[in-house]
């Protein structure tokens, strides 16, 4: 077997499964789930009958590189949304089964194993993706805490000048999971610069965009590019997904774009890794990409959650509505892990203890004291939610 393999740390929910073991939950209260980022929403109907539509599709082997009408919606949607030309739809376009499994492949595709040292740097808390790929490709990850005296910043000089010699990859996330933050021109800027002086391909994570509040959409990184005029997008690959915008996640239907030359060796590792889209959710893609109204009743939808719940949290914990994405990231009073527990146990409310999101690098665990909870739920239950967290904090400051 790979002996890679047991470099990999037991994923975040696993970790949550076990410490959940460890007590019994208020059986008077309903379950109440925020730990997992997963939607919740209805999948809209006109993507259910367009994934039907296509059902003739099954009876063809699907290309890698998709249809080239599936192309042409996502290239139209990347120009309408950020506002840019649109990319090649034959070059700078490639369809994926979903962000996940393309951004952990991407590392497989990029990483040059030749160099032994090679390093790949994350931001840290982070998507346990970019860590496990990083190993499985060979490389030895090395992590950015984002912390909020640095406003969850990526704070290049953690790193020494050894390790950015040595970096082949770096994944950023915006809007980030789990703090929401959006990477602003600037921190761009900085970073393509440092792209060009040491050569490393940026592989920016974008699947929380199309969740904001009000008229300020979040800069894309292919948008940062054309602003800074980076017109072929050099070392730059963005990653989307339909899982939060559409409320698909198990459609698993998502894309790469941007550098043209990395796309087409990205293309060939698919090509023997066997990623083709289902024809039938390529059908299903077309449709979802083309149409903006269900996006927008979905972003609705959580800006009510996310105002609602932060007026009921606000009078007992320091919370305060993110840039983007459906998540909070909320300090806690006591260890997060203690929080998260003794929540489920006496309120049967389960959310994600930053701890299980994050590393030990440069001397902290920059998770700890932190929880995350996911506003996927229904309104009903997620205010159900808030309001039980209200009732034990208050527990947790009376001493009980």
């Amino acid at each position: 077997m790979n002996p890679d393999l047991q470099l990999l740390q037991p994923y975040p929910f696993q970790k949550l499964a076990k410490l959940f073991g460890a007590v019994t939950p208020n059986a008077a209260l309903k379950p109440i789930s925020l730990h997992i980022g997963e939607p919740k929403h209805a999948t809209p109907q006109f993507i259910k009958d367009a994934l039907v539509a296509g059902l003739g599709g099954l009876a063809n082997y699907p290309t890698t590189a998709g249809s080239d009408a599936l192309r042409a919606s996502i290239s139209a949607w990347l120009a309408a949304r950020y506002g840019i030309p649109a990319p090649d739809a034959k070059t700078q376009v490639l369809p994926v089964n979903g962000s996940r499994e393309a951004l952990f492949a991407f590392a497989q595709a990029v990483i040059d194993r030749n160099k032994s040292d090679a390093a790949v740097v994350c931001p840290n808390p982070f998507y346990q993706i970019y860590e496990g790929a990083a190993i499985l490709a060979g490389a030895t990850p090395h992590f950015l805490n984002t912390l909020p005296e640095d406003g969850f910043a990526l704070n290049f000089a953690q790193l020494p000048e050894t390790v950015w010699q040595r970096t082949q990859l770096i994944y950023v996330c915006s809007p980030g999971n789990p703090n929401g933050r959006v990477m602003p021109l600037q921190e761009w800027k900085t970073l393509f610069e440092m792209s060009d002086r040491y050569g490393f391909v940026i592989a920016a994570d974008e699947c929380y965009s199309e969740i904001y509040f009000g008229e300020d959409r979040p800069l894309g990184a292919l948008q940062a590019a054309r602003q800074l005029g980076r017109d072929e997008y050099r070392n730059l690959v963005v990653f989307s997904s339909l899982s939060k915008r559409s409320n698909v996640p198990g459609m698993r239907s998502g894309f790469v774009a941007g550098d043209a030359r990395i796309l087409e060796k990205f293309a060939l590792y698919r090509t023997y890794h066997g990623c083709a889209m289902n024809p039938a959710i390529q059908s299903a893609t077309i449709a979802a990409w083309q149409d903006e109204a269900h996006v927008a009743e979905n972003r609705r939808q959580y800006a009510e959650k996310f105002d609602k719940v932060i007026a009921i949290l606000g009078t007992v914990l320091p919370v305060s509505r993110p840039d983007a994405g459906f998540y909070l990231w909320i300090r806690t009073p006591v260890a997060d892990t203690v929080f998260a527990q003794q929540l489920y146990r006496d309120y049967n409310v389960s959310v994600l203890p930053g701890s299980f999101l994050a590393r030990e690098a440069h001397g902290i665990n920059p998770g700890a004291n932190f929880v995350r909870l996911a506003l996927v739920a229904s309104l009903d239950e997620t205010l159900e939610a808030a309001q039980r967290t209200v009732k034990f904090s208050r527990q947790l400051a009376a001493g009980i």
